[in-house]
């Protein structure tokens, strides 16, 4: 029974605390199934929006004749374009397990891992049988997450269909696709889908779509979207169904009102779940919630001593960012012995569809009765930069408190993920709203669409733009 003095699980963000612990000098283990890199790097950020530029670079051609511009698409090379972003990052996960195994103090087994106590885990054989046990007095789970399907919807058994881990490999451009689901996956792969040439139909229960972003920029993604694609939301999807070799949707709303939805493909895009159950957290005795998500304290330890959760399967944030930075924590607290509580300054997060979307702190529905704040907002177009770019209606939101405090920011619009980043920056450094309206901003750049929006919060009047 091997014992080593920690065991990653997870070789995602988890990577990154297995080759901090072997630098360190401890004896290592990291446990993973599939290819290191995780989710980010093998079935979401990285090939995601790598395939989502080619999208954006089609859209942008389809519309240059809005700016004088004469051009169209002829042709999308779709297999070759998904074998190139899978080739990309396939070559980067090979490279990060070479590394690991020439790691000086770190052992990476590339198996099935589960807990059999506390601080044992047991690995697969090469056969699939059991194998090794390992055990260490420290554990740091980065077991991450998967796509979930509803148990509520009929059908899922029998009928064939795409999660986002399918949908970034098909080698095959679907002609009608049907995405269940109206989140920020959905939103991001029906951009991807429509721009390579599919008819795209999303089915969502919402009544706009990302309606967990501020109300008024999912409306505004929600009107850009229609021009664009099929919605019907709404509508709770209660069954899936292959007939003769389509694929049909049945929902319906609260009222009842009916509706099928045929394709030549399906997508279920209905958010993630953790792989809590995977890992077999509950022989270790590892508390979760009603989610299945690993419960952590401010040092992000578990329920039993010595035993971390960071990433998608703690459930703080499900963002890779938020894993990196709750690694750094790990590294220093299960790996250096240090006791520091973990902190999220200036957290945001961003939507790469069509607007973009970027939201940092609060929504208006989030803020609390009572509370005072301002609202400022500036469109793109009340920018010299901004006017000059394709109109889909796009704005920043800035909520500010009656102390001057940074509640919220939320950006829709052409790259509203990059804009957001002075702000966030701004709140890590504890700089207030003000600041950020009174900063001088380059013109005529499109990040002037922020400084619009506090100066109007603050009541400071226009830039001057």
């Amino acid at each position: 029974m091997p014992d080593y003095d920690i065991v990653v699980l997870g070789g995602g963000t988890g990577n990154r605390v297995a080759e901090a612990a072997a630098d360190a000098g401890m004896e290592t283990a990291l446990v993973e199934r599939g290819r290191l890199g995780g989710t980010c790097l093998n079935r979401g950020c990285n090939p995601s929006k790598k395939l989502i530029h080619r999208a954006d670079v089609a859209e942008a051609v389809r519309h240059a004749d809005e700016v004088g511009i004469e051009a169209s698409v002829d042709d999308v090379a779709f297999a070759d374009i998904v074998a190139d972003v899978t080739e990309t990052v396939t070559e980067a996960a090979e490279e990060k397990a070479r590394r690991a195994r020439n790691r000086s103090g770190l052992t990476f087994y590339q198996a099935e891992g589960q807990f059999v106590d506390a601080h044992t885990v047991e690995v697969a054989g090469g056969d699939g049988s059991s194998g090794d046990r390992l055990t260490a007095e420290r554990i740091v789970l980065a077991g991450g997450s998967r796509p979930m399907v509803p148990d509520s919807i009929d059908g899922t058994d029998e009928t064939p269909f795409l999660t986002s881990d399918d949908a970034l490999r098909l080698d095959t451009l679907p002609d009608r696709l049907v995405v269940v689901g109206g989140g920020y996956i959905a939103v991001e792969l029906s951009h991807f889908f429509s721009q390579m040439g599919s008819d795209v139909t999303i089915v969502g229960h919402g009544e706009t779509l990302v309606d967990r972003e501020d109300a008024a920029v999912a409306q505004r993604l929600t009107e850009a979207y229609r021009k664009e694609h099929e919605l019907h939301l709404g509508f709770r999807v209660t069954a899936v169904a292959e007939d003769d070799g389509e694929r049909v949707v049945t929902a319906e709303t609260e009222d009842g009102e009916g509706i099928e939805v045929p394709g030549d493909r399906l997508l279920i895009a209905t958010g993630r779940t953790p792989n809590s159950d995977s890992w077999n957290v509950s022989a270790a005795g590892i508390e979760t919630d009603g989610k299945g998500f690993v419960e952590t304290d401010e040092q992000l330890r578990t329920s039993v001593d010595s035993v971390y959760a960071i990433g998608d399967i703690a459930g703080n944030y499900m963002f890779k960012h938020s894993g990196d930075k709750e690694a750094e924590y790990v590294v220093g607290n299960a790996v250096h012995g240090r006791e520091r509580s973990v902190e999220y300054p200036g957290m945001s997060h961003a939507i790469f569809g069509s607007p973009q979307v970027a939201s940092l702190g609060r929504t208006e529905s989030d803020i609390d009765d009572g509370v005072d704040y301002e609202v400022g907002t500036c469109a793109y177009d009340d920018t010299a930069l901004g006017a000059a770019l394709r109109d889909q209606g796009g704005f920043a939101k800035a909520l500010v408190g009656s102390d001057g405090e940074v509640i919220g920011c939320h950006v829709i619009g052409p790259e509203a993920s990059t804009m957001i980043h002075e702000v966030n920056t701004a709140v890590a450094a504890g700089a207030d709203a003000e600041r950020i309206a009174e900063t001088i901003h380059i013109h005529p750049a499109i990040s002037e669409v922020i400084q619009g929006a506090f100066r109007d919060a603050c009541d400071l009047g226009s830039p001057g733009i």
